[in-house]
């Protein structure tokens, strides 16, 4: 479980093809804090730390991961969000985050309004989002500003500390990122479904 507010970003040091899946060297600022076996959110992504070597780790991605995911248009030089999981005392300044990704969107427009960014991102499917709810992109907790029904679109305000210590900086029109709902949306949508 992750909370979505991003820690630090790191390098993709090396990738590789594994039979579907991929293998990637990450630095990670955080690596002499964490071991083999740990969770670690890359792009909003739940990777499983295999080998740690200095200050990097490399992570197995499963070919469900490539699928779903944007991660594997990430290359060597790429930068990611990385947080890693959160502890029972953990504050949870931003909502709760499993790192399970549901979705991916694209950036449609990218604008600096005075000191803050404006993020226009289409999504797939709207019916876990909610005017001021919570969803999280490529990692980041953020709050809906407002919902362009039409388009499938959501608007996300960032300030200037989510602006810089985030990816967010290396965004482009038509890139793809990481979606994960609210994890209460889709409870609350399971609890309400009959079921069979």
């Amino acid at each position: 479980m992750f909370t979505g507010i991003v820690e630090c970003t790191g390098e993709v040091l090396a990738c590789r093809a594994i039979d579907g899946g991929a293998r990637y060297r990450i630095a990670l600022p955080f690596a002499g804090n964490v071991k083999p076996g740990d969770s670690v959110a890359v792009n909003g992504c739940c990777l499983t730390v295999d080998e740690l070597d200095g200050g990097s780790a490399c992570f197995d991605l499963l070919q469900q991961t490539m699928r779903v995911t944007s991660l594997g248009t990430l290359v060597p030089g790429s930068l990611c969000n990385l947080e890693r999981a959160v502890l029972p005392t953990t504050r949870l300044g931003g909502h709760f985050v499993s790192g399970h990704i549901d979705t991916t969107g694209v950036l449609s427009s990218i604008s600096a309004v005075g000191q803050d960014h404006v993020l226009i991102v289409q999504v797939p499917d709207l019916r876990y989002v909610i005017d001021k709810g919570s969803i999280s992109i490529d990692g980041v907790s953020l709050t809906i500003a407002s919902i362009h029904q039409e388009k499938k679109e959501l608007e996300f305000w960032i300030t200037p500390h989510t602006w810089q210590t985030t990816i967010m900086p290396r965004y482009f029109v038509g890139m793809r990122v990481n979606v994960e709902w609210d994890i209460l949306a889709k409870y609350a949508e399971s609890f309400l479904l009959p079921k069979s």
